[in-house]
Order: structure tokens, then C-alpha cells, then sequence
């Protein structure tokens, strides 16, 4: 049976490998988008755009507020996956 298994699944190949390349880059964004080192070198650049006055200060806080939003997401998408 897995001869045949294997033999008929073949052309499903490229398929598997692309969904697992998918997911391999996907957790690869997660896991920078929650990096601590990102997330303060993103923090410091609106600090210096802002004091250099190339943003105001209610962009900064926007800026602020993205990089933060964005780190609650990861974590919202792990308990979702954990309900399946």
C-alpha cells in the first residue's frame, strides 16, 4: 500500500513543498515581528524621527502604537490556533 500510496501522491509533491515552505517562512516573520531587538530599533527610530521633527508627535504615538498592536497579533493568532 505505500508503494502505491507513493506512487500516486507523487505528483502532490511540489504542493506539499510549498505549503511547508509557506509555513516555514510565516513562522520565520512571526518570530522577527516579535523579536525584542525589532521591536526597540522600530521604537527608537520614531523617537529620533520625532525629535529630528520629520513626525509629530501624534504620528510618533501612531508608531508606537502599530509596533505594540503588532505584538499582541502573534499572540492572539497562538490562542486561536490552540482552540483548534
Amino acid at each position: 500500500m505505500g508503494l502505491l500510496s507513493n506512487v500516486f501522491g507523487l505528483p502532490l509533491a511540489p504542493v506539499r513543498g510549498v505549503l511547508a515552505l509557506g509555513e516555514l517562512i510565516r513562522r520565520r516573520v512571526d518570530e522577527e515581528m516579535a523579536n525584542p531587538a525589532s521591536v526597540r530599533r522600530e521604537l527608537e527610530a520614531a523617537g529620533e524621527a520625532r525629535a529630528a521633527g520629520e513626525i509629530s508627535s501624534d504620528e510618533e504615538a501612531d508608531a508606537q502604537q502599530r509596533v505594540l498592536d503588532r505584538l499582541n497579533v502573534p499572540a492572539q493568532v497562538e490562542a486561536d490556533e490552540k482552540e483548534r
